[in-house]
C-alpha cells in the first residue's frame, strides 16, 4: 500500500512523517510555498522528542503522481477546498479509494460525488502548521487519534490494513462502525474553534465559556432535530484520555487549533463547515441557531480583513451573539 497524502499541513503532514518514519511508501501532495519548501529542503517534523528533516517525496499536484492499484488517499485539505481538490484528485488517479482526514462532516458527501471507496477518519491530534516546510505535533507517545471507517456505515479489509499500518506508526487507530458518529462528535468539538481563534485566551474567561455554551446548546437541538446521533462526550473523553498526552516543546510557542492557525496564517477559514453546518442543519430543520450564525459572520469577516488571532474581547463576543 503506498499512502497519498493531499494536503500536507499540520495533520496531513503528521500522519505522513509517522508513516515515513515507520518505512512505509508515502508521497505528499502540497501546493504553494509549504510544498516548494518541503521539496527543497525536506519536511520538518517537530516532536516533543525530536526535530528531524525527512525527505518525503511531494508534488504540487496529482497529475504529478503516477497512480497504481495499490495506492489509498488521505484527504486532509481544508473542507473548503475539498470540492476542487475532489475534482482533480479523480480526473487524474480515477477511483482510488479515499479518506477524509479532515474536521467537519461534509467533506465525505463531496468526496462521494466522486469516488466509489469513501471513508471517514476521525482525527484527534493536537499539531499545528505555522511556518513553511513544518510541522509540529504536541502528544507524546501517540501521535494522535486516526479511527477509521466506511463513510456509509460499518468498516472493510482496508480498513483493517490502515489502522494496523497507522498503529505501527505511533498513532491509535482503529476500525469504526460508526465513524460519521465520531466526527459529529468531533463537530461539536470544533465549534469552539471560533471563540478560540477570535478571543484568544479569552476562550477560557466566564464570558467565553458562555459563548460556547450557546453554540453547543444549539447544535445539541439542531441535531436532534435532524435525527443524528453523536457519539458520547464521555466516550470522546475516555479516547482522547487514553491516548493523548499534550506536551510542551522547549523554544516552541504552542499556538490555537486549526482555525486559529488559518487566521494566523492569513488564509481562509474552515468556520462554514463547523458552525455553519450547525446552522445549515438549523434552517433545514425549524431550530433557531443565532450564535452558530453569528460566529460564522464574525470569522468570515475576520478572515477577509486579516484580522488576527485573539483580537476580539470575549465579553464583546457574548454580546454579539447574544443579540
Amino acid at each position: 500500500m503506498r499512502v497519498v497524502i493531499l494536503g500536507a499541513g499540520a495533520i496531513g503532514g503528521t500522519i505522513g512523517a509517522r508513516l515515513f518514519q515507520h518505512g512505509h511508501d508515502v508521497a505528499l501532495i502540497a501546493r504553494g510555498a509549504h510544498g516548494e519548501a518541503i521539496g527543497a529542503h525536506g519536511l520538518t517534523f517537530v516532536t516533543p522528542q525530536e526535530r528531524v528533516t525527512l525527505r518525503i517525496p511531494v508534488v504540487a499536484h496529482p497529475a504529478e503522481i503516477s497512480w497504481g492499484a495499490d495506492d489509498v488517499v488521505i484527504v486532509a485539505v481544508k473542507s473548503q477546498d475539498t470540492a476542487a481538490a475532489a475534482r482533480n484528485l479523480a480526473v487524474e488517479a480515477g477511483q482510488v479509494p479515499v479518506y477524509s482526514a479532515q474536521n467537519a462532516v461534509a467533506n465525505e458527501r463531496i468526496l462521494a460525488r466522486w469516488f466509489d471507496q469513501v471513508h471517514g477518519m476521525c482525527v484527534m491530534m493536537p499539531a499545528e502548521h505555522i511556518d513553511a516546510g513544518t510541522v509540529i505535533a504536541h502528544s507524546a507517545a501517540t501521535t494522535g487519534i486516526l479511527d477509521v471507517g466506511l463513510f456509509g456505515g460499518g468498516s472493510d479489509a482496508l480498513d483493517d490494513e490502515l489502522a494496523v499500518i497507522l498503529e505501527a506508526s505511533r498513532f491509535a487507530s482503529r476500525p469504526v462502525g460508526d465513524v460519521m458518529s465520531w466526527k459529529y462528535r468531533k463537530l461539536l468539538t470544533n465549534l469552539g474553534n471560533a471563540v478560540q481563534a477570535l478571543c484568544g485566551d479569552g476562550r477560557e474567561s466566564p464570558e467565553g465559556r458562555a459563548s460556547l455554551k450557546l453554540l453547543l446548546d444549539e447544535a445539541d437541538a439542531a441535531l436532534a432535530a435532524a435525527g443524528i446521533t453523536a457519539v458520547s462526550k464521555a466516550e470522546d473523553d475516555q479516547r482522547r484520555g487514553d491516548h493523548l498526552r499534550v506536551t510542551g516543546i522547549a523554544g516552541h510557542f504552542r499556538g490555537g487549533g486549526s482555525t486559529w492557525q488559518s487566521l494566523a496564517r492569513g488564509r481562509e477559514v474552515e468556520t462554514d463547515y463547523l458552525n455553519g453546518e450547525i446552522a445549515l442543519l438549523g434552517r433545514l430543520h425549524g431550530v433557531p441557531t443565532p450564535a452558530n450564525a453569528q460566529v460564522q459572520a464574525l470569522m468570515s469577516s475576520a478572515a477577509a480583513s486579516g484580522t488576527a488571532p485573539g483580537s476580539m474581547p470575549a465579553a464583546d463576543l457574548l454580546a454579539r451573539i447574544r443579540g
